[in-house]
């Protein structure tokens, strides 16, 4: 099967073409903005480079968040309407779900990741997932507080053998090697393609490519209140 992989929802564009797992071509650059100018010339480069034609692709994969609001939207506002241009599947997979498809691939000895991205105001998207592809965290915004608790509610169950990813990784890596775990740094802080395509697969959602927001955008319309 040929897929296109893409991602612009944190801090990076990336894109992919596969074929039955196996990378034809991939680009991926840091960037903080400018996903919606960057993503289609990158797409076409990976499928030149891929030598294949848009008709070839017979499905799509993309994350749908969390990440920034504009950063969502732009990868799954293109793998929507290139899905319906060619009449093929789009699926959706989480951030951290692809970058813990990334750390547990290149990091053999852990036995879960634990995958986080800073939200700011002392908090960060959260999620564990097993070297197995149990989902033993889903999704979620928390405290930075609230982690090792959290970690510690399951490292019992799971092992302590754990690899860390994401921008918010720095933050939590001194708090949990405080309560005694041993936390291995992947060095991990964007999705790859390659892997938006690999966890898509592993783990397909019902719902399909729908945007996950876990917190409410700041914006309001003119005369909303905000409950205290």
């Amino acid at each position: 099967m040929n897929i296109l992989a893409l991602d612009t929802a944190l801090g990076a564009c990336s894109a992919a073409v596969l074929r039955s797992g196996h990378v034809l071509a991939e680009e991926h650059a840091i960037m903080l903005r400018g996903h919606a100018e960057a993503l289609a010339p990158m797409v076409q480069r990976v499928m030149r480079d891929a030598g294949l034609s848009f008709s070839a692709l017979q499905s799509i994969a993309v994350t749908i968040g969390p990440g920034t609001f504009t950063g969502q939207r732009v990868g799954l506002a293109f793998a929507r309407a290139l899905g319906i241009a060619l009449k093929i599947p789009v699926r959706g997979t989480t951030t951290l779900e692809a970058m813990a498809e990334e750390a547990l691939a290149t990091c053999t000895q852990a036995e879960w990741a634990i995958v986080t991205a800073d939200a700011k105001r002392n908090e960060i998207y959260l999620s564990a997932i097993g070297a197995d592809g149990r989902m033993l965290i889903s999704p979620q915004l928390t405290p930075v507080a609230d982690v090792p608790a959290m970690i510690t509610a399951i490292a019992g169950k799971s092992g302590s053998s754990l690899v860390l990813a994401g921008t918010g990784a720095a933050m939590i890596k001194p708090l949990l090697e405080q309560d005694g775990m041993d936390a291995k740094d992947s060095g991990i802080r964007q999705p790859k393609a390659r892997y938006v395509a690999a966890s898509a697969a592993r783990r397909p959602r019902p719902e399909g490519a729908k945007p996950l927001y876990l917190r409410p955008p700041d914006a309001r319309l003119p005369g909303s209140r905000r409950d205290d």
